[in-house]
């Protein structure tokens, strides 16, 4: 995830047409995904799929198989796919194209009814990817391509030169799918980080430095384009530092002797990994804490409230909260924080048991309109950035706060 909306502080433009020339997409009919209603393995393509990037050639793809699910479970198959005319042995009858593709993880968990997206990358490999309906995943990838798989036919988009840029919700998808954005000026990134050395920053210490990164930037202005500029500056800042300590581990190698140290190898892919996922968190937290400092606003983070429970944010203090009575205190305020959410927005909901209306701030682009009418039931308000919300529903735009507006919500009860 790189730049936001429109550039600034030198932040260069980004596409979709830069990662992909067309995409299609349908309902998966029972013959399509499952084994048990047919002896292929194949899905039929249309005329425009064919006359804009598959072709009518008997021809072999790589291919990315993608499994995206509302429960994080994400499973990614490299393979390939093989696209053929099922009827060329057959010249009086009318072709019939088709793509082939072999089983595997993610055509072994799909079935009828998930929402198929065919999409050609631009080095003419094939992304498969597959989401269950009425999904989050599946909200996301309409909105990231423009069209919905709403048929058991393919609907087509070719995606040309007049494609919108690439905002904050749109790069936080395509990291879904495992696609990343080339960071714009390295050379200044490789500048920032060189004082780091060989040795990596704590997480608080790393989101300083991105924000001191960018002196033009005031959340007191914007808090919602801030918070977003700021995690996107860190989101460079650490890719390019974790590619230092990679390129060097790799060079180094995994030798043990004449044999190869597989255990070393595994143990250093899964601390990358788990860099990777610990830091996004506590990365939010920081610039959410940095923005409310800024506000001037009371909070305590991690305060324990009932059963060992830590909320991200509560405001003003933990002993207001502790003095309210179990019907509570107008003036208290809790907020969890999670960057991705999906259905693990429900572990909030018992974090603060004296304030019955919730909310909970993300990242995550286009969730499911199931998901946030459960949200609305159990009175958890959800809190995106302002250049998120286009990725929402015209209904759902209506409910959602921003950041600002959760910050005047809490300065007023300030007054109380």
């Amino acid at each position: 995830m790189w730049s936001i909306g429109k550039p600034s502080n030198g932040m260069s433009n980004s596409y979709l047409r830069d990662h992909f020339v067309g995409v299609g997409a349908k309902r998966l009919t029972a013959v399509d995904a499952e084994s048990s209603s047919s002896n292929q393995h194949e899905v039929g393509t249309t005329r425009d799929m064919r006359r804009h990037f598959l072709g009518e050639i008997d021809r072999r793809f790589k291919t990315i198989y993608v499994w995206l699910d509302d429960d994080e479970n994400a499973i990614v198959v490299e393979s390939d796919s093989n696209h053929y005319d099922s009827r060329a042995n057959q010249p009086h009858r009318r072709a019939e194209w088709r793509l082939y593709y072999p089983s595997n993880p993610v055509t072994e968990t799909m079935s009828q009814g998930d929402s198929l997206f065919l999409a050609m990358a631009r080095d003419e490999s094939i992304y498969f990817v597959v989401a269950p309906p009425d999904s989050t995943s599946e909200r996301q990838l309409s909105w990231l391509f423009g069209l919905s798989a709403e048929g058991r036919t393919f609907v087509y988009k070719q995606i040309g030169e007049d494609g919108i840029e690439l905002g904050f919700a749109a790069r936080f998808i395509l990291d879904e799918l495992g696609i990343e954005t080339e960071p714009p000026a390295p050379e200044e990134l490789d500048a920032i980080i060189d004082r780091f050395g060989d040795s990596f920053p704590t997480t608080k210490e790393f989101s300083q430095v991105a924000r001191d990164s960018l002196p033009g930037i005031d959340s007191r202005e914007d808090p919602d384009a801030a918070i977003v500029q700021w995690l996107d500056r860190e989101e460079a800042l650490f890719k390019r530092l974790e590619r230092r300590f990679v390129t060097e581990r790799l060079q180094r190698g995994f030798a043990d002797g004449e044999d190869v140290d597989v255990d070393d190898f595994l143990r250093f892919s899964l601390s990358v990994h788990n860099r990777r996922k610990s830091r996004m968190g506590h990365s939010l937290e920081h610039h959410l804490a940095a923005v409310f400092d800024d506000y001037e606003l009371r909070y305590v983070q991690h305060a324990i409230t009932e059963y060992k429970n830590r909320p991200d944010f509560l405001f003003p203090s933990l002993e207001l909260y502790r003095e309210a009575p179990e019907s509570g205190d107008p003036r208290l305020t809790m907020l969890g924080a999670k960057s991705t959410c999906k259905d693990r927005w429900r572990q909030v909901l018992p974090e603060a048991e004296k304030i019955p209306n919730k909310h909970l701030f993300t990242l995550e682009p286009g969730i499911s309109e199931d998901q946030t009418d459960q949200m609305r039931a159990m009175s958890l308000q959800l809190v995106v950035p302002q250049p998120v919300i286009s990725s929402f529903t015209a209904a759902q735009q209506e409910w959602l706060w921003n950041l600002s507006s959760f910050i005047d919500y809490v300065a007023e009860k300030s007054e109380l």
